[in-house]
């Protein structure tokens, strides 16, 4: 099974807007490379799966990779063919809710370049616009 809480308070959440830019988890703590959304929007708990094995696949046990996103906004939907009312319907997946400006993934212990690389191929699988970003110097 993917990503998802292991207990939550409400069983259905309301969609809400995602307005405003990220003032927390805006910066690259962990590793030394990450990757920043550009957009925002809802990223799948299977997303966040398929860009963990696409980045661990390229490091293979080089470097470390940390992911600082979990879903935890359970998105429900109705089965088709179903007449309106009848309440709302089950929870179909669980996604992260990002703004612009979060830290999705961070690298550690790899080269630049090889950072570089693996973020790309994980900017491919994201559904929002990402871009490189490496640890501030103090």
């Amino acid at each position: 099974m993917a990503l998802m809480p292991k207990r939550v308070k409400h069983r259905k959440s309301q969609r809400g807007r995602i307005k405003g830019n990220a003032t927390r988890g805006n910066t690259v703590v962990f590793g030394d490379y990450g990757i920043q959304s550009l957009d925002a929007g809802w990223i799948k708990a299977t997303t966040i799966e398929a860009g963990r094995i696409a980045a661990q696949q390229y490091v293979r046990g080089e470097g470390k990779l940390y992911i600082r996103i979990f879903p935890d906004k359970s998105v429900t939907s109705t089965p088709l063919e179903t007449r309106m009312g009848k309440g709302k319907g089950e929870p179909d997946f669980w996604a992260a809710v990002v703004k612009p400006g979060t830290i999705l993934y961070e690298l550690s212990g790899v080269t630049e370049q090889q950072a570089k690389v693996c973020f790309a191929r994980l900017a491919s699988k994201m559904p929002v616009k990402v871009r490189f970003v490496a640890r501030r110097t103090a």
